[in-house]
């Protein structure tokens, strides 16, 4: 069998190209979407996530605001800097880039966030109306993940899913939309029992538990759609997915890369909910 590697980054610039359009159209408004990411301390990764929304929210024309505090910022002065946020029409969306130093209550800052700006889904009354199939902000990831599904045409209804991970990032929002297309989702995480028999009954397999490639060949039922999560690095510092996609070419039908496969997504549907806060 040929395994069909589902292109996240080349749907990314598709779909950004339409969102160009969109952004020109609001700017002629007199509205052009604003993004403000809030950034603290010095992680080294968060500072290179956060100088990618930078850079690609200035491709499409947006308004990009970057607020850089340092880590040891109060839980107070920060809360200060979001309700600043939260007041400026020109930004439509809000974002605190995690983790948190630890002396900062990562709950209390998100729930901080007007439910209206939050463009990573993370506010309670989005998870809410999200739980309840009301409209509302979507976790990115997962979004973009179900956005790779329908451009390659995988049919989910009926289907037997697998998402190891139970994340309220990934995991918990991906089974629920995966419910909400039909299919029949098992949740599964580190403590799961028989992993592998489970793994191996799924039509749908998605790998989101932090673990480089944990989930190798044994793991995948002949034709099963395998999206891989994961973001590792590897003893020799290569960036590897969760999954052993050498070992899984051949097994699998569709199988996402990494990298270039889910990425590329996750700060898609950041600006494109962006975008649609401004509308």
């Amino acid at each position: 069998m040929e395994t069909i590697i589902m292109d996240g980054k080349g749907l990314a610039k598709k779909m950004q190209d339409q969102m160009k359009e969109q952004v020109a159209a609001l700017t002629a408004e007199g509205k052009t979407p604003g993004l403000c990411v809030i950034l603290v301390g010095e992680d080294k990764a968060s500072q290179v996530y956060v100088r990618n929304k930078e850079k690609q929210s200035e491709a499409m024309g947006m308004n990009s605001r970057v607020v850089r505090l340092a880590a040891d910022i109060s839980e107070a002065d920060l809360l200060a800097e979001v309700e600043k946020q939260n007041q400026d029409d020109s930004m439509h969306g809000i974002l605190v880039q995690l983790p948190l130093p630890k002396h900062i209550d990562e709950q209390k800052v998100l729930r901080a966030i007007r439910y209206e700006k939050d463009v990573d889904g993370f506010h309670p009354m989005n998870v809410g109306n999200f739980f309840l199939g009301n409209e509302s902000a979507l976790p990115c990831t997962p979004y973009g993940i179900m956005k790779i599904l329908e451009e390659y045409n995988i049919a989910l209804e009926g289907k037997k899913a697998l998402v190891i991970g139970r994340s309220n990032i990934v995991g918990k929002p991906m089974s629920i939309m995966l419910l909400n297309e039909n299919a029949t989702v098992t949740i599964a995480h580190s403590r799961t029992k028989n992993l592998k028999e489970l793994a191996k009954e799924a039509d749908i397999l998605v790998a989101a538990i932090g673990r480089g490639h944990f989930v190798t060949a044994d793991f995948i039922k002949e034709g099963a759609v395998v999206i891989d999560v994961g973001m590792n690095r590897s003893a020799e510092g290569k960036l590897i997915g969760d999954v052993d996609t050498a070992g899984a070419m051949g097994i699998a039908s569709h199988i996402t890369p990494v990298p270039g496969g889910v990425g590329p997504m996750t700060i898609t549907m950041l600006l494109q909910q962006t975008i649609d806060k401004a509308k």
